[in-house]
């Protein structure tokens, strides 16, 4: 079953994105995981509260992927240095439909 990582990012401070993009990259890619959109152009068309600087949807091929990228010891370090340097909120859907 298909799995979507949906990412809220605003960074403070900058330090940590130039070592964090190629590493990240390559990680995704060997999971298995698929970059749909890294942006800062987005708009909130309904709700309220803070708006991130950046939006990341990422493809995966199964929640197991995703929780595996996650978890990767070559990772790690590269998401202590994103939540350490960014507000970040990442939430994994399953691409299912409950109410159908």
């Amino acid at each position: 079953m298909t799995y979507y990582s949906v990412l809220a990012v605003t960074p403070t401070n900058q330090d940590w994105i130039p070592g964090y993009i190629g590493p990240a990259n390559k990680l995704v890619a060997k999971h298995g995981g698929k970059y749909l959109a890294r942006t800062a152009t987005h708009e909130t068309l309904e709700g309220e509260g803070q708006d991130a600087a950046l939006r990341i949807v990422i493809e995966w091929p199964s929640r197991d992927a995703a929780v595996a990228f996650m978890s990767d010891p070559d990772y790690i370090p590269h998401l202590n240095a994103r939540t350490a340097g960014s507000n970040s909120h990442h939430f994994l859907i399953e691409a299912k439909d409950d109410l159908a």
